[in-house]
């Protein structure tokens, strides 16, 4: 598959090591969803930034996965998004409402802290 996931703590890391055929877009989402449940996990971090270009079918794919990563419970941070890439999703007028975004693996595990932070049985 074109996108690996890793464990890190209590947050799962897909980095897109490739653009995505439909198909690789499905069995990303399916394996991302069933990852969720046997890890436990309760953040996501996709990191996009070996994407050339986040078209109009990207920008959808993606908003499909975090809105199934929030079905199961878990809340989902973009990272990477290069200037060029910006620049061209702003001129497209993608919709991109649900997507939660940061710089960097950094910005987007703090992120997430302060995201899941009353979901932990201590409170904290």
């Amino acid at each position: 598959m074109s996108v690996a996931i890793l464990r890190q703590g209590a947050y799962l890391i897909a980095s897109v090591q490739s653009d995505l055929s439909d198909s690789e877009v499905i069995a990303f989402r399916q394996e991302l969803a069933e990852r969720i449940g046997t890890d436990r996990s309760r953040g996501i971090v996709i990191d996009v930034s070996v994407l050339d270009v986040i078209d109009s079918f990207v920008a959808r794919a993606l908003t499909a996965v975090v809105l199934t990563a929030k079905l199961r419970g878990a809340e989902t941070v973009i990272v990477g998004i290069q200037p060029d890439v910006a620049i061209a999703m702003v001129q497209f007028r993608l919709n991109l409402k649900p997507l939660r975004v940061a710089l960097d693996l950094d910005e987007a595990t703090a992120l997430l802290d302060r995201l899941t932070q009353g979901d932990q049985p201590d409170g904290g």
